[in-house]
């Protein structure tokens, strides 16, 4: 449910998803499927207007689900935006919430990190994404910061795909996976 002081903001982001981000045309997903349309979110994330409203969106999704955490990130490059956009909502709005970076593999040489940025450990943390496909993302982040030893409390996007993401995400990871706008919500059906 969203609340009524966030509903212009959510309405002026999917405004400006529709506008910048949805692609029509055949093309080949990172998963290997092919679409009829792509979904290129880097292009809402990254500009000036949307990161504000990505941050706020998705600070009030959390919220409203009741999901308490301190940290907010997710596997490099997709939910990096999304991680600093909830960064600085939540510092808006008078409250601490840290980003975070998890690498596709554990560095070999300087600390060895797999998860950049303040330490996870022993904190909530929600995996963040822009879209998600078929959640292999998500789950790469939430293993990464598993054995950081971070408590993974919820995995969050922007735009579910609806093509078992989330079926996936909640079977494997046994966390919640929460989306703030559905491919109905664009037109995609």
């Amino acid at each position: 449910m969203t609340s009524p002081a966030i509903a212009p903001s959510r309405a002026r982001l999917l405004e400006l998803i529709m506008e910048l981000a949805v692609v029509r045309g055949k093309v080949v997903l990172s998963s290997g499927a092919e679409a009829d349309y792509y979904i290129d979110l880097r292009r809402v994330t990254l500009q000036h207007e949307a990161s504000v409203l990505v941050g706020d969106v998705m600070l009030e999704l959390l919220d409203s689900a009741g999901i308490e955490f301190t940290n907010a990130g997710g596997l490099t490059m997709g939910a990096d935006p999304v991680g600093t956009a909830v960064m600085h909502a939540a510092t808006r709005a008078g409250r601490a919430v840290d980003a975070f970076v998890v690498r596709k593999a554990q560095k070999s040489y300087g600390m060895g990190r797999q998860v950049e940025g303040p330490d996870v450990a022993g904190r909530n943390v929600v995996v963040l994404e822009d879209t998600s496909t078929t959640g292999g993302s998500a789950l790469t982040a939430v293993e990464g910061v598993r054995r950081a030893g971070g408590n993974v409390v919820a995995v969050a996007v922007i735009v579910d795909r609806d093509t078992g993401a989330k079926e996936r995400i909640e079977a494997e990871a046994g966390i919640p996976y929460l989306f703030a706008f559905g491919k109905d919500e664009l037109g995609l059906d």
